[in-house]
């Protein structure tokens, strides 16, 4: 099993996955199903969250879903996506730090790159903003999960995909006001909880 670091593994511990409403849990459910379907193939699991601007809820998504992949013994790809490229928020980069993972920034411009960590053992994770058909992302076999509304609205064909709706509320709406960290913790700890079921129902 993947060494995670030991503070993301106490939050991950703590975790309370039994208070999910059955209206989530059936759209939680058919990411898992794809996942235990893909898992008995030859070709590797790829999941490709995509939300708007790939600024927040799909980073968030990204970086979970590989955490909790690793927590639960589960190989994965995982990447993000947009409907347009813009730039990682910053705020996003602080809640998952103060989470315990570790990130570098790597490049600097209007669209920085990051490395982030939750392990010595593997290779860091590569997060910036992209179109969610960006050559970084795959390009067929994979499933796509719409973290936002808008996106399930403005992507209404992703080819070669298998689509699954996964909405999230924007934590773009504390920008700038004295809840605003608090507001984005509750975001991450919200998917991070969503995605430890996912995966516990696979493993």
């Amino acid at each position: 099993m993947t060494e995670i670091y030991s503070e993301i593994r106490s939050f991950i511990d703590d975790l309370d996955v039994s208070n999910l409403t059955v209206a989530r849990k059936v759209k939680l459910d058919a990411l898992s199903a794809y996942i235990k379907k893909s898992s008995g193939t030859d070709s590797p699991i790829k999941l490709n969250f995509i939300c708007t601007h790939n600024s927040r809820r799909s980073h968030l998504c990204q970086v979970w879903a590989k955490t909790m992949a690793a927590y639960c013994g589960i190989k994965v790809q995982s990447y993000s996506g947009g409907t347009e490229a813009t730039a990682i928020f910053l705020t996003i980069i602080k809640t998952l730090q103060n989470t315990g993972f570790v990130i570098d920034k790597v490049s600097e411009g209007s669209n920085p790159t990051y490395k982030l960590n939750f392990t010595d053992e593997n290779h860091p994770m590569t997060l910036f903003s992209k179109r969610y058909n960006d050559r970084y992302n795959p390009n067929e076999e994979y499933a796509a999960v719409m973290t936002c509304t808008d996106a399930d609205t403005n992507c209404p064909v992703i080819p070669n995909a298998t689509r699954v709706s996964l909405p999230y509320v924007d934590p773009k709406v504390s920008d700038g006001k004295p809840s605003e960290l608090e507001t984005y913790a509750a975001r991450s700890r919200q998917i991070a909880t969503e995605m430890k079921y996912v995966f516990l129902q696979v493993k």
